[in-house]
């Protein structure tokens, strides 16, 4: 069968993770065990056979700290630094119990993922050096659009109902009590059920902004590099799991050039990250607003021409 999903990578330990990622857009309800099912460690390496191939960041934790050298600890660190992790459906965070990705377990990978019909890009050597951040992207192929997950239904019309019912029963027990008894009329404090908000969100968005707004533009393009549409997946994935989120994208330059110019280029680049988040994350349009700034607010006020300045920032509406 021909490919559905093509991974491209800076180095065989991304892509490695690219393809996870790639099986858990494809079957987006997969758990950790259906992953160490489709994705044996047995396959990829005789040592610790018993071991799966994905953990816990949690169980990669005890793990770590159960060994007698500082590696482990270093490397768990990186991973983390550097986002070498992936979330499920679910809300766990998984990552690889593997250390490294050899030439022959990269292979072995390969070979096992052409069963779920994803293929690799010929790759980049990523930089070499401790906590340096490789990449890698998605590309769907032959008109493959991966499923939307179904968002679990809300229980609060349960507790609501519930509330209600507490609230009558203590109701019905006043007026039974005020008509056997003939005390006082006492008052009943009743306790109230308030319903919390999970922002857990905001802090995601938080760190992916960290990397988002850094993400710079050649001069007098609107193109949006490699380093933005990786953040803006990310930024996606948040958005999937929090549908009431609304964004603004905002298009910055810097000073260089005709002011006119400056601002009609603003707006297409702000229009350029909501394209992509609607044409290749399927974000619904109603969520998004593209707006440009021109070069009105530099992101560095001592030096207007300055290449950080040729930028484009999100805000959450709410």
């Amino acid at each position: 069968m021909p490919s559905k999903v093509r991974v491209n990578a800076k180095s065989q330990k991304w892509a490695a993770l690219g393809v996870i990622d790639a099986y858990m857009k494809m079957y987006p309800h997969a758990t950790l065990d259906d992953l160490n099912k489709a994705f044996p460690r047995s396959i990829f390496t005789e040592s610790d056979p018993n071991l799966p191939l994905l953990v816990t960041l949690e169980e990669k934790e005890r793990m770590a700290a159960a060994t007698k050298t500082t590696f482990d600890d270093d490397q768990l660190v990186e991973w983390k630094n550097t986002h070498y992790y992936l979330t499920t459906n679910d809300g766990k965070d998984i990552a690889f119990t593997v250390p490294m990705w050899t030439k022959e377990m990269f292979d072995k990978m390969l070979s096992q993922a052409k069963l779920y019909d994803i293929e690799f890009a010929k790759y980049e050597a990523a930089e070499k050096g401790f906590g340096k951040r490789g990449e890698y992207s998605l590309e769907y192929l032959n008109g493959y659009v991966p499923p939307v997950p179904e968002e679990k239904k809300s229980k609060a019309w349960l507790w609501i109902l519930l509330a209600a019912l507490a609230v009558i029963a203590i109701l019905v027990i006043l007026l039974l009590m005020k008509g056997c008894c003939k005390e006082e009329p006492q008052v009943v404090e009743v306790e109230k059920v308030v319903v919390v908000h999970d922002t857990l969100y905001v802090q995601e968005i938080e760190e992916i902004e960290k990397n988002f707004n850094a993400a710079e533009f050649i001069k007098g393009k609107a193109d949006l590099s490699e380093s933005a549409k990786f953040v803006l997946h990310d930024l996606a994935k948040v958005m999937q799991k929090n549908p009431q989120v609304r964004l603004r994208l905002e298009g910055h330059t810097s000073a260089e050039g005709d002011a006119a110019f400056n601002q009609k280029l603003s707006e297409q680049r702000a229009q350029a990250a909501v394209d992509f988040m609607i044409e290749s994350e399927g974000i619904d349009a109603a969520r998004l607003e593209a707006v440009g700034k021109g070069s009105s607010e530099p992101k560095n006020a001592d030096d207007p021409t300055a290449p950080e300045n040729r930028r484009t920032e999100f805000i959450v509406l709410e």
